[in-house]
């Protein structure tokens, strides 16, 4: 079963480690629902998901971090994008292993 979300949120930079990362929240209730839901058991808790951001489609895997997943944006993501620090951004989101 695929799950498509939608939803707008900012882009912020998480750098506890030598090379900057940056990532959006999925919003609280919507991480909250796909926790309630079965999935199989990753490392991490982590979720495949296919992401698509303007004209650009990636795969990857969101992280639970506190109340929320994290979705990392990748710098080819952002730079065809012209995502930066602190922006807005629309995320169409693929759950693929629901």
């Amino acid at each position: 079963m695929v799950v498509r979300i939608e939803f707008e949120a900012e882009v912020w930079r998480w750098d506890a480690r030598a090379e900057a990362w940056y990532f959006v929240h999925v919003p609280e209730e919507i991480s909250r629902d796909l926790r309630e839901m079965p999935a199989p058991p990753r490392g991490f808790g982590s979720l495949r998901v296919e992401a698509r951001i303007g004209e650009t489609v990636f795969r990857t895997s969101i992280f639970p971090g506190g109340d929320t997943y994290w979705l990392p944006l990748k710098r080819a993501v952002r730079d065809a994008e012209g995502i930066v620090e602190g922006g807005a951004v629309t995320v169409q989101l693929d759950v693929l292993e629901l």
